[in-house]
C-alpha cells in the first residue's frame, strides 16, 4: 500500500534509540522529512545521518520535552526550516520509571519523574503543534503509550499510571482537534525486544532467582503469538496512524503486543 507520505514533515521526539530510531527511519523511507528532538544530540546524530542518506531533509533540535520554552523553540525551528508546515507529530520520548518495585516502595520523586516525561512532555508537544495543525486543518499526532496503560500491572505502578494518563490526554486532544481534521491516536507497544526489555528481564530474573533467558521466555509465553514485539512492529503501526489510511480513526489505542491485551 502506498501511504502517500512523501513530502510530509514530521517531528519525532526521542528518535535516538530503539523504537524511536526505527520509527524515524521508517518515516524517512516513506519520504517524510524530519525534525528530530532529543536531549542527547550525540545519540540523535547517527539517526539523522541515516535519514539524510535516504534522501530526506532532517534537522536536529535539542529539546527537553518537559520544558515549555524548549518545546516552543522546537516548533518554531521546525516551522522555519520546513516552510511553515507540521504534518505529523510522533511522541516517542518517555521514561520507564522504577522496575520491579511495589507501589509503596516507589519514591515520590520517581513517580514525579515518569509522569513528567510520559504525560506532561506529550501534553506540551501536542499543545505546541495544535495551533499550526488547526490552521492547516490537517495533521496526525501519534503518541507512544504502552500496554501497561491498558491493563493493570503490579510492580510498575508509576509507569502504568503515566500511560493510563496519556490515554486521557490523547482522547481529549482527539475530541478537540477532530473538527480541524486532525487525528490523534495512541500506539501501545507491549514488551519490545531491545536494551530496555532486557533490563526488565534482568530485574525479573534477579527477583525470582531465574536465568535471564527464562525471564524472557516467560514474557513471551504471556502473549497469544508467543513472541515479543520488535521495533519494526511498532514503526509499522505508527506509519498507519501517520497516513490517511487511518483518516477515519481518532482517539484510539492500538496494542502492538502479540496478543497480551485481549
Amino acid at each position: 500500500m502506498d501511504l502517500n507520505l512523501a513530502g510530509k514533515l514530521a517531528i519525532v521526539t526521542g528518535p535516538a534509540k530503539g523504537m524511536g530510531a526505527a520509527i524515524t527511519l521508517a518515516l524517512a523511507r516513506e519520504g517524510v522529512d524530519l525534525a528530530l528532538a532529543g536531549r542527547d544530540m550525540e545519540a540523535v546524530s547517527p539517526v539523522t545521518k541515516q535519514a539524510r542518506s535516504l534522501g530526506r531533509k532532517a534537522i536536529e533540535v535539542r529539546c527537553d520535552i518537559t520544558d515549555p520554552a524548549q518545546v516552543e523553540h522546537l516548533v518554531q525551528e521546525t516551522l522555519a526550516a520546513f516552510g511553515g508546515r507540521i504534518d505529523i507529530l510522533v511522541n516517542v520520548a518517555g521514561g520507564r520509571g522504577p522496575l520491579e518495585t511495589a507501589a509503596w516502595d516507589t519514591r515520590p520523586e520517581q513517580f514525579d519523574e515518569v509522569v513528567q516525561l510520559n504525560m506532561k512532555g506529550c501534553f506540551l508537544t501536542m499543545r505546541a503543534v495544535a495551533p499550526r495543525m488547526r490552521q492547516q486543518r490537517s495533521g496526525k499526532i501519534v503518541n507512544i503509550g504502552g500496554t501497561f496503560g491498558l491493563r493493570g500491572r503490579a510492580l510498575r505502578m508509576a509507569y502504568s499510571a503515566s500511560k493510563w494518563g496519556l490515554r486521557g490526554i490523547t482522547k481529549a486532544f482527539a475530541l478537540e482537534l477532530g473538527p480541524y481534521n486532525v487525528n490523534v491516536n495512541n500506539v501501545c507497544p507491549g514488551m519490545v525486544d531491545g536494551p530496555r526489555f532486557r533490563k526488565v528481564c534482568e530485574e525479573m530474573a534477579r527477583r525470582l532467582g531465574i536465568p535471564v533467558d527464562e525471564a524472557m521466555r516467560r514474557h513471551a509465553e504471556e502473549y497469544a503469538l508467543k513472541r515479543v514485539s520488535t521495533d519494526a512492529d511498532v514503526a509499522n503501526a505508527v506509519l498507519f496512524f501517520a497516513s490517511d489510511a487511518s483518516r477515519q480513526i481518532t482517539g484510539q489505542d492500538i496494542a502492538v503486543d502479540g496478543g497480551w491485551v485481549i
